[in-house]
Parts: C-alpha cells; sequence; structure tokens
C-alpha cells in the first residue's frame, strides 16, 4: 500500500496496567510492540494520579522510564472541558470552575505538560451543559469558550483535540462539526470516537452519519466499541452503568466502513498535521475491556492485546498501513 496511507497507533496506556503503574503501563505497550501512549493516569511510585497532578520529580522519573522503554506520547489525554459550562444546580457532581481561572490554572498548565512531554497533542472536552436542556442552545457559549483554549494553544505550538462525548455540549457529530465551524481555529480539531456515539444509543447507522458530520474536522481518532441491542436514548448516560464496551470489530459503530471511508484523507491529513510538528495520524486504543466510566476505562494487558489486533484486522480490512516494533527495532534500542 502506499507508503502515505499509513497511521500512528498508540494508546491510553493507562488501560492496559492493572495497578497503572508507569513500569507495567510501559512494559505491556513495549511488549505489544506500540512507541506512542496517551498519558492519563498513572502511578510513578507515589500512588495513582492524573497526568495534571504529577509533581516534577515524578515527571522525571516518567520520562526516564519513557527512554528505557523506547516510548513516545501521542497525546496529553487531560480532562479539560470536562467541567460545568454553568454554575448551576443540576443533580451532577459536575465541577463548575470560573472560566478565566480555569484557562489561567488548568488550560495553560496541560499545555506546559504537553511541552515537558514532547507531543503537539492536547485531548478535551466540550463541558457540561446543564442537565436536562438542549445542547444546541449552549453551542456559541462553548464554541466561545474552546476557541480561547484553542489560542492558548495555538500560542504553545499545540493541536487542541475535541473529543465526541454523551452528557456534552458535543455530544453528536452535529454539534461537533457546528462547535467546529464556529471556533474556526487553525489550533483545534475533533477527535472521533464512535464508542462514545453508539453507548448513547445510535445505531451503526447513525453512527457513520456523525462521523460524516465530523469528517473533515478530524485530527485523530479514539477506538473504542459498544453493543447493547436493548439501548435507548435517554437523553443522559449513565457512565459508571455502560458494560458492553466491544473490540472495534465487534461492536456497533462500524470501524471497518469508516476506516474504509477515511483512507484517501489520511495523506493530505497528515501532511497537514506534519506541519503543526505532529508526526501522523494517531489512532488511539481507548477500549474500556474491562470498565469504562466518565474519567477514564480499564482493558487489562490482555483486553488491551485483544483490542490491538482487532484494530490490526479493521485497519488491514481497509487497507491503512501501521507499524509495530520488530527486530530492527529492537536491534537499534540495544545499539546494533
Amino acid at each position: 500500500m502506499p507508503s502515505d496511507t499509513q497511521v500512528i497507533l498508540s494508546g491510553f496506556a493507562d488501560e492496559a496496567a492493572n495497578h497503572k503503574t508507569a513500569v507495567e503501563q510501559f512494559s505491556a505497550f513495549a511488549a505489544l510492540g506500540l512507541q506512542y501512549y496517551s498519558l492519563r493516569f498513572v502511578d510513578v511510585g507515589s500512588g495513582v494520579k492524573n497526568v495534571m497532578q504529577l509533581t516534577k520529580k515524578e515527571i522525571t522519573k516518567l520520562r526516564h522510564l519513557e527512554d528505557e522503554y523506547g516510548m513516545n506520547v501521542a497525546s496529553i489525554g487531560s480532562p479539560i472541558g470536562k467541567i460545568k459550562l454553568r454554575n448551576v444546580e443540576d443533580g451532577t457532581s459536575n465541577r463548575f470552575v470560573p472560566f478565566k481561572k480555569y484557562l489561567d490554572k488548568e488550560v495553560k498548565k496541560s499545555c506546559d505538560l504537553a511541552h515537558t512531554f514532547e507531543t503537539k497533542l492536547l485531548r478535551g472536552f466540550s463541558f457540561y451543559h446543564p442537565r436536562g436542556t438542549d445542547p444546541w442552545e449552549h453551542v456559541a457559549q462553548a464554541a466561545d469558550q474552546l476557541g480561547q483554549i484553542a489560542d492558548i494553544c495555538h500560542r504553545s505550538d499545540l493541536t487542541f483535540g475535541l473529543e465526541i462525548e454523551g452528557n456534552l455540549v458535543g455530544q453528536t457529530g452535529e454539534l461537533m462539526a457546528e462547535l467546529h465551524r464556529q471556533i474556526n481555529h487553525p489550533a483545534m480539531v475533533t477527535i472521533f470516537d464512535g464508542g462514545n456515539i453508539v453507548s448513547q444509543g445510535y445505531s451503526m447507522v447513525e453512527t457513520f452519519q456523525q462521523y460524516l458530520a465530523m469528517k473533515s474536522s478530524i485530527g485523530w481518532f479514539h477506538i473504542k466499541d459498544y453493543r447493547d441491542p436493548g439501548m435507548k436514548r435517554s437523553g443522559h448516560v449513565n457512565e459508571d452503568m455502560l458494560k458492553n464496551f466491544m473490540p472495534p470489530d465487534r461492536g456497533d459503530s462500524g470501524h471497518a466502513e469508516i476506516f474504509r471511508d477515511f483512507r484517501d484523507v489520511i495523506p493530505k491529513l497528515a501532511r497537514k498535521l506534519k506541519r503543526r510538528g505532529i508526526p501522523g495520524v494517531i489512532v488511539d486504543l481507548e477500549p474500556h475491556l474491562k470498565g469504562g466510566g466518565q474519567f477514564g476505562g480499564f482493558s487489562g494487558p490482555d483486553g488491551m492485546g485483544v483490542a490491538l489486533r482487532s484494530l490490526c484486522r479493521v485497519l488491514d480490512y481497509a487497507e491503512i498501513g501501521y507499524h509495530l516494533r520488530d527486530f530492527d527495532d529492537v536491534r537499534v534500542a540495544r545499539g546494533f
């Protein structure tokens, strides 16, 4: 296949680790053949922490371990944007932070972390609108705030990826497309996640239509899938009750057809991303095969292996190239 029709395989390494230690994460990923990972939760010796809470000492230790295991950070899997859009009581436990304070403290810190870990990608979300309200009513405010986040990322030479997810303003492909249109910023792309659509009760056909709505704005992919034939759309998703996550070739997202359709976009998108210092089109495993919730998930080393092999089958079907570590990589690591 053409060398420019290639993606970079990555994953949320905390999903592969039984205790989320850095050594467990990197051992599992190196054994699976992965050279990139997205950083979210990790234990560097002082307990499990979100990347946003790591100390300077922990960051230094983690960087040394990355070198030891030959790992590179694909993206900072930050929770940026997973706060309330408005300070109203709506029966949820989501927190509210005044937006200027949020920009000055948490957004800028996440940008600093991206530089520290030498990645150009920062993952984020589109804010929780008040539960029970129509997300379309909140697009303008969310777009304004996300535009300010994108501007900070741009000034830091980073790219902000907005992930589709239930309960947030950007919960459907159409809403994500409208947010992207209104923000209209070179430092912002969208992240497609089929499992986050299907788990809201959408069918495979509806999920493909939402992919098409987002297609022109997609910068990278998160890979999880879901199947629950009896599930109905209810407006609000109880994320802690989601139990039917699947490998990407067994769920109802239709990854095979999505990637077959996206194949011809990859060369142009890769060139665009490389101009922003990004190594290529990232396909990031986040499978949740042993459980998932609002701020993370777990697959175990065995589940991550199942998900990776499933994803490779999908990419093979779509005739999209990828690289896993081979003997030449091992020889380079040994200095041969």
